[in-house]
């Protein structure tokens, strides 16, 4: 039986060095320069008609437009739209990637913590970073909210800064571990149709179809959790406690 493990495996595909640093594109690096082609051939060829009756492209275009801006508004308030951006960017970026990933053969580069843990540390500084500019060091009474008793501070602050600086590894394994999972049982499941045969087959390959099709509910729905969390901790930043 293949090892379900193989899929996740990185390879070089084209070996770069320069000044003695491995910079080489590896078929991580591949599918995610595929991914953001993907997303913008998907919207540009979505919005290109502009159509008052909007075709089914174009319908999936403006729905997702609709559907973050709709997020970021619920979430982050009217001062949030000038992020909108940088949060529709990151849900299509990771929904897409998730979606390739279900390709066979392809490659799910959500499914490698050094992806996920990259993309959530850059969340974390970006909303850190504008926390701070926008209040000074009066961003720092977010680990101790006005009201509580000072007796309390020795206890509360400590869990409140670790609770924060958690942020991010819990952010990244969330994405990391789903994905991963997912495609580790699929594959294990798949390993059992051919030696099983015509008559034991059947049944893990219904099972791996079933878990295709809540791959799919997946995908999207790991894409939605680290988009919506993202929207939450910017709006701590923005209005703290």
């Amino acid at each position: 039986m293949a090892n379900p493990l193989h899929q996740f495996e990185i390879t070089t595909v084209a070996p770069i060095e320069i000044g003695g640093v491995d910079v080489s594109l590896t078929n991580s690096g591949v599918f995610m320069v595929l991914t953001v082609i993907a997303v913008s051939v998907f919207l540009v060829f979505g919005v290109r008609g502009r159509s008052i009756v909007p075709g089914r492209w174009q319908s999936m275009a403006e729905l997702s437009y609709e559907f973050i801006a709709g997020m970021v508004r619920d979430n982050v308030g009217s001062e949030g739209r000038r992020y909108f951006p940088f949060v529709f960017s990151l849900f299509m970026f990771i929904l897409f990637g998730n979606l390739i990933g279900l390709i066979p053969y392809s490659f799910t580069f959500t499914s490698h913590i050094i992806v996920t843990f990259a993309m959530a540390a850059f969340v974390f500084i970006g909303v850190t970073v504008i926390g701070i500019v926008r209040h000074g060091f009066h961003f720092f009474t977010f680990f101790m909210p006005t009201g509580v008793p000072m007796i309390m501070a020795p206890i509360l602050i400590p869990i409140e800064v670790l609770s924060y600086l958690s942020r991010p590894v819990s952010l990244s394994i969330r994405l990391f571990a789903n994905m991963m999972a997912g495609h580790t049982m699929m594959k294990v499941f798949a390993g059992f149709v051919i030696p099983l045969g015509i008559i034991g087959g059947w049944a893990p390959l219904t099972v791996d179809v079933a878990l295709s099709g809540f791959e799919f509910l997946v995908a999207f729905l790991q894409a939605y959790v680290f988009t919506i969390l993202t929207c939450l901790y910017l709006n701590d930043a923005i209005h703290l406690h």
